[in-house]
């Protein structure tokens, strides 16, 4: 495979472009929040005291005058803490993220294999990882997602007094960051929070953990799919992460123990000998390993022995939906099926292409003006419920097929 192929090249004329469109967008008139300004210039002296140059400062807040009012928005609403669980994994661990996983392992074959020997971190992890930050690089190219890095953490230090401290931080790593060359420093685009490129990775935590795995001299997690697949290996190898093993297994617990035993950590064997056993039939490979039990949806739903591995991609995202939501996901892509106990939905779901069609019909009947992309979000859901109500339905905002074929009569 060539260092840097079409994609890269794609990815790189996309990323220019989205650039310019917020160059375009940073140069319009607009009130200048005269306390902000203020912010800004008086954090010059503290980033030139922790090494960052005045040049390379005021490059990067040319034109900037105002905090990001999406950026607080979005600091509101984190979906790995307000959905429930099944609405959360099933927005990422579908038909179709599984399908791009497995065309992109077979693109990706021989960088993999290199960024495995090296590292010990399964691809089909770092494939799921992937799809999660950035849907396969996708997200980059996208100006209502991606953001100005400096005016994003400008923002949150300025605004938001709980984040204000790690915005100080994550600002200044960045700045350094486009001082060492790695990335011009009109190009620090982010998400809402400052994590950047393809696997989404915050200042101080690229800077710990950057790999220049093509070799040019440059840790490009930005353009380079191989230096932010091997960044985000890096990051799980440090943190423990034992190759050739699994992140748990899908688990029947047995009627005596529902309610208990939450998280309580044994050895395999020890969950075996109290009668847990794999949902699939299968046996436990090794019985020595030590496992915690979740139950991510309670009782009613499916349970997991979760091992050493999913403790570490939780050093990635430190929230048990992300985790689970990359295990999954990286398992269907291996070729693995999915959960044999469904969710306790309450609802029949929806397939992707279902979820694609019931958007299109809420955006015609005047309920929905979000991206047509087959997730279920904040949007989406606004949207059911409002169709809910005038047709007297309960106002649950579940994508269910039920009320798709509702949709399909009217």
């Amino acid at each position: 495979m060539q260092r840097r192929g079409k994609t890269m090249g794609l990815n790189r004329l996309a990323t220019g472009f989205l650039i310019l469109l917020m160059a375009f967008a940073g140069a319009a008139p607009a009130r200048a929040d005269q306390g902000f300004v203020r912010w800004i210039r008086n954090f010059e002296d503290v980033a030139a005291k922790a090494g960052v140059s005045r040049e390379v400062y005021r490059a990067a807040f040319a034109g900037i005058s105002e905090p990001d009012p999406e950026v607080l928005e979005k600091a509101r609403y984190q979906p790995e803490f307000r959905d429930t669980v099944w609405d959360y994994i099933d927005n990422r661990v579908n038909e179709e993220q599984v399908a791009k996983g497995r065309a992109a392992r077979a693109q990706l074959d021989g960088w993999l294999d290199r960024i495995e020997k090296r590292f010990g971190v399964d691809r089909d992890i770092l494939l799921a990882i992937w799809s999660m930050e950035t849907n396969y690089g996708q997200i980059l190219q996208r100006s209502d997602v991606m953001r100005s890095l400096p005016r994003s953490l400008a923002t949150l230090a300025y605004r938001d007094k709980s984040r204000a401290s790690f915005a100080r931080q994550q600002l200044i790593a960045a700045l350094k960051i486009a001082q060492s060359g790695d990335i011009k420093v009109q190009e620090l685009i982010s998400s809402w929070a400052g994590a950047m490129g393809h696997t989404q990775f915050i200042p101080t935590s690229y800077l710990a953990y950057k790999v220049d795995m093509d070799g040019d001299g440059h840790a490009n997690i930005w353009e380079s799919v191989p230096d932010a697949l091997a960044t985000a290996a890096n990051l799980l190898h440090r943190n423990g992460w034992q190759s050739g093993r699994t992140w748990g297994y899908e688990v029947i617990v047995p009627p005596q123990y529902r309610g208990k035993l939450e998280r309580a950590g044994k050895s395999i064997s020890q969950w075996a000998s109290l009668g847990f056993r794999r949902a699939n039939g299968r046996s436990f490979p090794d019985g020595g390993e030590r496992a915690n039990l979740v139950r991510p949806a309670g009782d009613d739903g499916p349970a997991f022995l979760m091992t050493k591995n999913f403790f570490v991609i939780k050093k990635y995202n430190n929230a048990d939906k992300y985790a689970l939501a990359v295990g999954l996901l990286g398992d269907q892509i291996g070729g693995y099926p999915g959960l044999v106990v469904d969710w306790p939905r309450g609802y029949t779901p929806l397939s992707m292409d279902e979820r694609y069609e019931l958007q299109k019909h809420l955006t015609r009947f005047g309920l929905y003006d979000g991206k047509i992309d087959g997730k279920i979000g904040s949007g989406s859901k606004a949207a059911i419920m409002a169709l809910q109500q005038q047709a007297g339905m309960p106002q649950d905002g579940n994508a269910s097929k039920a009320l798709l074929e509702f949709l399909r009569k009217r």
